[in-house]
């Protein structure tokens, strides 16, 4: 089966602000809701796909495990989003910085239907140090609770180094084959980075049938050269006003990608 662009998607971020616990929190949980209520509405309104709903704010970072009271904002964070946007948008969720077992908890609960995971299989070193794969207690976990709900996973994340030095090939074909992953996503170095255009092709060569997302950096100007082997991309800082991740959705910045995919789709 050869790659086909006809359905490129663009999957919206929802930064939702430091939750109770974190450093940064801001002390109202109703002024954090309302700003992914916002975020999500404009989104929405600028021709999303799909939405994915993460702790962005939350720096730093628990390794794996965060703590209850993280969940318990994520998940009203979810349903918030959900109620603004509707039945029809799929809503993902990614729990920084690599605690899958919560994600699928949260899926469960509020109905989100993909999770994204940044370390699925392997082992990385990252701020938070070492973290590790858990791809055989996810899998397990998925078939307990929420058997429909996609594995979102990254490989070679951003932010992170993979401890093997594996190539990102090796490491995407491993993450399918052996960590049964439903999509990979490929990402810059860091957040608002893009990766370069080889990457994704290499692992398009070992993943014909697998939806492969881009995981940050995607903007206007980089669009079509990123997409050439990719089924979409996950953008947060781009579609925030003046570019800069601290601020709201514009939502003329999304329309605008979202003309811009829908120029890369291939007459019918």
């Amino acid at each position: 089966m050869s790659h086909s662009r006809a359905s490129l998607r663009l999957i919206g971020v929802v930064h939702v602000r430091a939750t109770p616990g974190a450093p940064r929190y801001g002390g109202s949980m109703v002024e954090l809701l309302d700003a992914a209520r916002s975020d999500a509405a404009a989104l929405a309104a600028g021709g999303c796909d799909a939405l994915i709903v993460e702790n962005f704010g939350d720096v730093p970072f628990h390794a794996e495990h965060v703590p209850s009271e993280t969940i318990a904002a994520l998940a009203l964070a979810v349903s918030a989003v959900r109620a603004g946007v509707g039945e029809r948008f799929e809503i993902g969720v990614n729990v920084l910085r690599n605690d899958a077992r919560a994600a699928l908890g949260l899926c469960a609960a509020t109905g989100a239907q993909f999770l994204r995971v940044n370390v699925h299989t392997g082992a990385a070193v990252t701020d938070q140090g070492l973290v590790q794969g858990r791809a055989a207690e996810t899998l397990r976990e998925r078939a307990r609770l929420c058997p429909r709900v996609a594995v979102w996973a990254d490989v070679h994340v951003k932010h992170a180094s993979p401890l093997a030095h594996e190539k990102i090939e090796e490491c995407a074909a491993d993450t399918v084959l052996r960590g049964l992953a439903d999509a990979v996503i490929v990402s810059g170095a860091a957040t608002g980075s893009a990766p370069e255009p080889a990457r994704v092709a290499a692992v398009r060569s070992v993943l014909a049938r697998t939806p492969i997302y881009l995981g940050s950096g995607v903007n206007e100007s980089n669009a079509a050269a990123l997409l050439a082997a990719a089924d979409g991309a996950i953008v947060g800082t781009a579609l925030k006003h003046d570019g800069r991740v601290e601020e709201p959705v514009d939502v003329d910045r999304v329309k605008r990608l979202r003309r811009v995919f829908d120029a890369l789709r291939p007459a019918r």
